[in-house]
């Protein structure tokens, strides 16, 4: 079977290995002339962002680039980006990354054209309609790994460096114009990168197909990401090679971000403030917390993952599945308690705090309080 393909569900995505050379036509089709790419400080002096300036500079697209974006990337990086694009009269952004290169880079184009700060534009009620939406540059994003699925999403995590807050930032316009999915891009990885990506990809899933909302399209999406996820990740990891394995979890990775339209939970709300404070890898988290959020959901989502067992590969009922995410984490290194990322117990009150104020809270499927996160928390630390 060829893994390629040409997609608009949620936007314009040109799927498959080698399809980097495309970026031209990308730029064109989304009406940029002279892009800023913006990326993470990892990235920019790697082979695979040279070859890609290489195609930006061939085509007379330049090779400007924007990379001091930090591992969480907060409000100081965003308002460097800003200026970079304006110094360079940008007429767009090409995303390029993980979820730090991907979310900034968004964010450079939303921003370069608002007077209010980006703050006023959370995701929270309809504050979004506060922006002046004909100023929003477009966006081409490109993944170089398979787990945030941003490249597809309409909203950026940023960190308010101040407060040591992750916010979400919303508009429907950030969702990129054209994506270019190539699994290419994904082999240098690190196994750990693979790992935390992979694992946030089926965070995503699990938490979209555990959500109480509707949304059957979801929920559908949610279902079959995991089973490409249990499939396909330990054969990328196994081998960076693998391009097909690469393949189905740059699939999942975006089918992830789609699912979470119907809502995120407790993995999500825990994550966000852990990684604010103590600047831990997100997917990385996300597969720490998961199986104390399996447990305390286990009375609203276990009827599900009952008859989801056969498709996705996992036997034994939700039982067997709770059994298998540990086993499935620790095949990868993932540690077990979120002491062993650096996580200290002295935090506790404030990140039950923050997390009562993220919003993926009101997807959980058991109504979250200070007292059962408290104890997810304790459990999971």
């Amino acid at each position: 079977m060829s893994l390629v393909g040409n997609w608009s569900y949620p936007t314009a995505i040109k799927f498959g290995a080698g399809r980097i050379n495309e970026l031209p036509e990308a730029c064109a089709q989304a009406g940029i002339t002279n892009p800023l790419l913006v990326t993470d400080k990892g990235l920019a002096d790697l082979p695979v962002t040279a070859q890609t300036r290489d195609i930006m500079d061939a085509a007379g697209l330049g090779r400007a680039m924007f990379s001091e974006v930090d591992p969480n990337p907060n409000e100081t990086n965003l308002d460097a980006g800003v200026a970079a694009y304006k110094a360079g009269g940008h007429d767009g952004v090409i995303a390029f990354g993980g979820g730090s290169g991907l979310d900034l880079g968004k964010m450079v184009a939303f921003m370069v054209g608002q007077t209010r700060p980006v703050w006023d534009f959370e995701d929270v009620g309809d504050w979004w309609t506060r922006a002046d939406a004909d100023a929003i540059a477009p966006i081409v994003a490109v993944p170089t790994t398979a787990g945030t699925g941003s490249e597809v999403g309409r909203a950026s995590v940023i960190t308010n460096s101040e407060t040591h807050v992750k916010k979400i930032i919303f508009h429907p316009k950030v969702l990129p114009s054209v994506v270019i999915c190539d699994p290419e891009l994904t082999v240098g990885m690190p196994k750990f990168i693979t790992a935390g990506t992979g694992l946030d990809a089926f965070a995503h899933c699990v938490e979209a197909f555990s959500s109480p909302h509707y949304h059957p399209m979801s929920q559908g999406i949610a279902l079959e990401g995991m089973r490409l996820v249990i499939e396909n990740l330990p054969r990328a990891y196994a081998d960076g090679t693998d391009i097909e394995a690469r393949a189905n979890m740059m699939s999942a990775a975006a089918m992830g971000a789609t699912a979470f339209q119907k809502g995120l939970g407790a993995i999500h709300a825990m994550s966000h403030p852990i990684g604010a404070v103590f600047n831990t890898h997100h997917g990385t988290t996300n597969a720490v917390c998961m199986p104390a959020v399996l447990d305390l959901n286990a009375p609203a989502i276990a009827d599900r993952f009952d008859r989801a067992g056969s498709y996705i590969g996992v036997p034994g009922g939700f039982d067997g599945f709770r059994t298998f995410v540990q086993d499935f984490n620790d095949s990868f290194g993932i540690p077990r308690k979120l002491s062993e990322m650096g996580v200290a117990e002295n935090r506790l009150d404030d990140l039950v705090t923050m997390a009562l104020d993220d919003p993926s809270c009101g997807g959980n499927p058991i109504p979250l309080t200070r007292d059962t996160l408290r104890r997810l928390f304790e459990a999971a630390i």
